[in-house]
């Protein structure tokens, strides 16, 4: 099979074929660059969280160079505690941390309404075109010269782009689930970080107002 036939079976799609290597480098070209990025933040998530698990304490000078080098979208959530120094009450920062988390979420997502739409779209069109190309291969009974048997032929090529259409849907639905899955982990690993910012500001809360309270009792036994 040629060029010539090939674009032959695509204009008796009614165009529909020429559509498909378009909507199919759309989904390659949307997979891969969100791949890159979400492998990139899930790597970057576990470096976070293993560089606030290694702080000794949960303060501005122990925080902020670890901020500072970290990227977005892990980075507004190390901000935090730098933005809010006087809150110490873990419920109320907990609950800012959430407000950062659903914030940086719509970035992570970015682009999978595309394959979402293909995955939907590409089967759709693929119909529409082997309709339109059914319209062609029975104008083959309209001559009486033509013997019945040769719409066969015509019959399987409009097919063809019902086909592409399934090839399309099915490697944008594999890559969809498995991108959603990766955005996924970075979500939790949000969630993970913010869980731990809270835990060690209660712990830093508890250790300030153990201080606070032995103070008083130093000095009592001091002028006893």
């Amino acid at each position: 099979m040629n060029f010539t036939e090939l674009f032959k079976i695509a204009a008796e799609s009614g165009g529909i074929l020429f559509i498909m290597p378009i909507l199919l480098l759309i989904v390659l070209w949307v997979s891969f660059e969100r791949f890159l990025f979400l492998n990139r933040m899930t790597h970057l998530g576990e470096q976070s969280a293993q560089s606030l698990d290694q702080l000794p304490d949960l303060n501005a000078h122990n925080l902020r160079p670890l901020a500072e080098s970290t990227p977005a979208p892990f980075k507004a959530l190390l901000e935090v505690p730098l933005r809010y120094p006087n809150i110490r009450d873990s419920g109320r920062m907990a609950e800012i941390l959430q407000e950062v988390v659903m914030r940086q979420v719509p970035t992570l997502d970015r682009g999978l309404w595309v394959l979402d739409t293909t995955v939907t779209l590409a089967p759709l069109l693929g119909l529409l075109g082997t309709i339109v190309g059914m319209f062609h291969a029975f104008q083959v009974l309209d001559s009486v010269s033509n013997h019945p048997t040769a719409i066969t032929g015509n019959v399987a090529e409009a097919l063809l782009a019902t086909a592409a259409g399934l090839v399309i849907a099915i490697i944008g639905l594999i890559t969809f689930n498995g991108l959603h899955n990766r955005m996924r982990l970075v979500v939790h690993q949000m969630e993970t970080l913010r869980t731990m910012l809270v835990n060690r500001l209660e712990g830093l809360e508890q250790h300030e107002l153990g201080t606070s309270s032995a103070k008083p009792v130093y000095y009592a036994a001091q002028e006893v």
